[in-house]
């Protein structure tokens, strides 16, 4: 058979493989090269990589324990070494690189780089397209639970009219996805690389979700605003009024006259501004610097989990046996990959690329849906996010859940974007 006769499209590529969750994996030498063209992608890592991970953890020359009873000095050495004998003795990363590859992955270049992403077709009509970005300590493996109740609902309490097809990429850097070669690829960019990958694989008509880093690539797609995307949904919007991010900057007592959210909020801000800064600091300005995270295990662990207080405290819960929304598998599997894919450094260089004003509003004028989870960083006032977003479209402060909302407040999370965007479904 000649080669003309084993091209297939691209289209014809895509229809085979996305097809709710289906593992099908179409080699590369079917596809007929075009400009945008885009590979399956597999994920497999090799025994030996695997076992050097193991005897890193196994060889960690440990300091000494904190002086304080608490996380004031940071990451306790009793959860980290509960993390390490996990890590070294029961964790299997072949589970989760198995889910991986269950799932229908892809490579693509855009403006010179290889973009990995998920890509699930919901079996429903009608389905509305969905690109979902995580943040920094996260990766696609934080969206993986999504995938199931959003391209099919039916199978989860909801119903065929609130299908999405889900796209989950990689942000450069991060995971599978290249780790750049130059300066520039800050969120504005990413934004632009979304559109196209979207608009590459067909869709004119799409919407956004992200929290953390996702928010911020969201909310400059909204800016952007392409005929394309619809909405967006953000679980940590930026919304912090001018005369609130002044006072914060001071360090000084909440301004008069504010409610008690607008108050709960700016004591968050201010307690993750005075005590949770320190690792984006030093990665917006040093991220070269961090070399130690790619050559321990353990360091890397400890700088990913010191995040944010919440969630320290649940991922600690977590290794003393508590039953969470995260399991210790979920904790390491996300650990594991940024160590195998070596991106603690390429990822920690965003920081240094973005310029925006983290908090600030971004003066969006297309429909943006807020959820509220309480442990987040901060809980977004809905009077913040009625300045912020002119078009709100949805808001709603949920019960329990943290930065990590996706990952660990699946079924809430998910009922949250059924919500959102129910109003501009066709």
């Amino acid at each position: 058979m000649s080669e003309n006769h084993l091209s297939i499209t691209r289209r014809e590529a895509l229809a085979a493989a996305a097809v709710a969750g289906a593992a099908t994996m179409i080699p590369s030498a079917l596809y007929a090269a075009t400009a945008d063209d885009i590979r399956p992608f597999n994920v497999r890592f090799s025994d030996e990589a695997l076992a050097d991970l193991k005897r890193r953890v196994a060889a960690t020359k440990w300091p000494t324990r904190e002086l304080v009873n608490d996380a004031s000095q940071g990451v306790q050495l009793a959860t980290m070494q509960k993390l390490a004998a996990y890590w070294e003795n029961s964790h299997d990363w072949r589970k989760i690189e198995a889910k991986l590859n269950s799932y229908p992955q892809f490579l693509t270049e855009i403006d010179g780089l290889d973009i990995h992403f998920i890509h699930v077709r919901s079996k429903h009509a009608n389905a509305l397209p969905v690109i979902i970005t995580h943040g920094w300590p996260g990766s696609v493996i934080e969206q993986l639970k999504v995938i199931g109740p959003l391209t099919d609902p039916t199978a989860y309490g909801g119903t065929a009219a609130e299908a999405f097809d889900v796209v989950i990429p990689s942000l450069p850097g991060h995971g599978f996805s290249a780790k750049p070669t130059e300066t520039g690829w800050n969120p504005q960019r990413i934004a632009r690389a979304w559109t196209t990958l979207m608009k590459r694989l067909g869709y004119t008509r799409f919407v956004a979700q992200g929290g953390d880093w996702g928010d911020a690539v969201s909310e400059q797609m909204a800016v952007q605003a392409p005929p394309e995307l619809i909405a967006i949904h953000t679980n940590m919007p930026a919304t912090i009024p001018d005369d609130i991010a002044k006072a914060l900057a001071v360090g000084g007592k909440a301004p008069a006259g504010l409610s008690e959210d607008e108050k709960k909020a700016y004591y968050q801000l201010d307690f993750f501004y005075k005590h949770g800064l320190g690792y984006a600091q030093e990665m917006a300005n040093r991220p070269q610097t961090l070399y130690g995270l790619e050559d321990s295990p353990i360091g890397l662990a400890a700088w990913m989990l010191d995040h944010d207080a919440r969630s320290y405290e649940l991922i600690a819960r977590v290794f003393d046996g508590a039953s969470e929304g995260l399991t210790r598998d979920d904790i390491l599997d996300n650990v594991t990959l940024y160590w195998l894919t070596g991106t603690a450094v390429s990822s920690a260089r965003l920081y240094w690329e973005n310029e925006l004003a983290f908090f600030a509003p971004k003066h969006i004028q297309i429909p943006v849906a807020v959820s509220v989870f309480p442990d987040e960083i901060y809980a977004a006032p809905r009077s913040w996010a009625e300045k912020a977003f002119p078009k709100l479209i949805h808001f709603n402060r949920l019960p329990k859940g943290g930065h990590f909302a996706a990952w660990e407040q699946t079924q809430a999370f998910c009922a949250e974007l059924r919500t959102a965007f129910r109003s501009l479904r066709a």
